[in-house]
């Protein structure tokens, strides 16, 4: 009885022999699958308040790869992206480790949430894996806060400060008048307006007020209160995601008068306001109009593929994963420290503009040209998409790109030696 249930010697020999040789095969088999494609992970919000602009995130993302892949792929291999919903600051870093620890993602594309930056950064700087940041604006992320392995595609608070600035001050609405500012409270909202003060103060602009106003605010008509109380010259947003299409929906349904401008946006929030409500002056990194032959083909194909243009955010993260597979391409590598080094010596990429971008060795951001919108009259708009006009490229052809940027007495970056 005992011998019918114990396996013989014979046997176990067998069957160790038939795992040994599965295992043979198979292993070799994973490897090769996992060989063939190169995996990038991709985190950006897809709900609450920046949910909106994430949607675009991932359609060019996934545009970018079949691209990419219908061209032939990178050294012959394919491109996978491992899409999440970084959701928010913790669960961004959770995710950020899991990519890279279980995944083995090459790197990491995406966010838009300064904060969640933050955190993705520190997972990224540990791990030694490149961190692209595609949609978080802070200053801070490239000076006290910046890391050594996080870049920058999206521009910098500076940048859109600046170039807003510009056309503001143009408009004569900046010297001698007086600013009243809204501002989102949390991390990208206290940087941005600490910079706006930095420039309206140097350009003599009085700050008269700034009102703090919570993420998942929707009703605004106390802060149109006391604005319309204030009559001030300037009304500045300093908010982000759908803060501002509920607050330029809700300011044209009190009827204020008072010029409006930004200095932060991203064009589908014009969208979500629609013709009637959308005012002011913006600064975009990227829009649909720019007329560029590689703009062209990028807005009809992303116009073909989901029924409606690219806005700036999905041009960061659709650049983002060309840029990286221009650049493995370019270095015959995917090794983090290789790629870091290609792009700190000034490696020059095509970003759909009039000119080449590249990344600043001081601190990882990309310098590049960006664009003011305006709104355009409701009876002239012909579509719900082209509402806005656009100045011409700030800098301007003569100009060096760094000029919109941070200084380093604005913002030092110190990466560790």
């Amino acid at each position: 009885m005992t011998d019918l249930i114990r396996p013989s010697r014979r046997g176990l020999i067998k069957g160790a022999g038939a795992a040994t040789l599965a295992a043979g095969v198979g292993m070799p088999a994973i490897s090769r699958a996992q060989a063939d494609v190169i995996r990038i992970g991709h985190l950006t919000p897809r709900t609450g308040f920046l949910g909106p602009l994430g949607e675009y995130a991932v359609m060019a993302v996934d545009l970018a790869v079949e691209e990419i892949n219908a061209a032939g792929g990178v050294m012959g291999r394919k491109i996978e992206a491992l899409k999440e919903d970084s959701v928010n600051p913790q669960t961004a870093s959770t995710k950020a480790e899991r990519m890279i620890e279980r995944d083995k993602v090459m790197a990491i594309v995406g966010e838009i949430s300064s904060a969640s930056c933050l955190t993705i950064a520190q997972v990224a700087d540990r791990t030694k894996t490149l961190f692209i940041n595609t949609g978080g604006n802070s200053d801070a992320l490239r000076g006290k806060d910046c890391k050594k392995f996080m870049f920058h595609i999206e521009s910098q608070n500076s940048m859109y400060v600046k170039t807003a600035g510009r056309s503001l001050m143009q408009q004569g609405l900046i010297s001698g008048k007086k600013i009243y500012s809204l501002t989102a409270d949390y991390a990208f909202g206290h940087d941005l307006t600490s910079v706006a003060k930095r420039f309206m103060t140097a350009n003599k602009g009085e700050l008269v007020a700034d009102d703090l106003v919570p993420t998942d605010a929707t009703d605004f008509s106390a802060y149109l209160l006391k604005i319309r109380n204030a009559k001030p010259d300037l009304v500045i947003s300093n908010l982000a995601g759908n803060q501002i299409t509920n607050f330029l929906k809700q300011y044209s349904e009190f009827g204020l008068t008072f010029p409006v401008a930004g200095f932060g946006f991203d064009t589908a929030l014009a969208w979500a306001a629609g013709k009637d409500n959308f005012l002011g002056t913006w600064p975009v990194v990227w829009h649909h109009l720019i007329d560029t032959p590689k703009t062209k083909a990028f807005v009809a194909a992303f116009t073909k593929k989901y029924g409606k243009p690219p806005e700036n955010q999905a041009w960061g993260d659709y650049m983002m994963m060309k840029v990286l597979a221009q650049s493995i391409a370019e270095t015959k590598s995917t090794d983090s420290i290789k790629l870091m080094e290609h792009w700190e010596k000034g490696a020059k990429f095509d970003l759909l503009k009039t000119r080449e971008g590249y990344f600043r060795a001081s601190d990882h951001q990309m310098m590049h040209e960006m664009y003011t919108v305006t709104a355009m009259a409701p009876a002239q708009v012909k579509n719900q998409w082209d509402i806005f006009t656009s100045s011409a490229a700030v800098p301007g052809a003569n100009e060096s790109l760094e000029i919109i940027a941070t200084t380093p007495e604005e913002a030092s970056c110190k990466f560790p030696t």
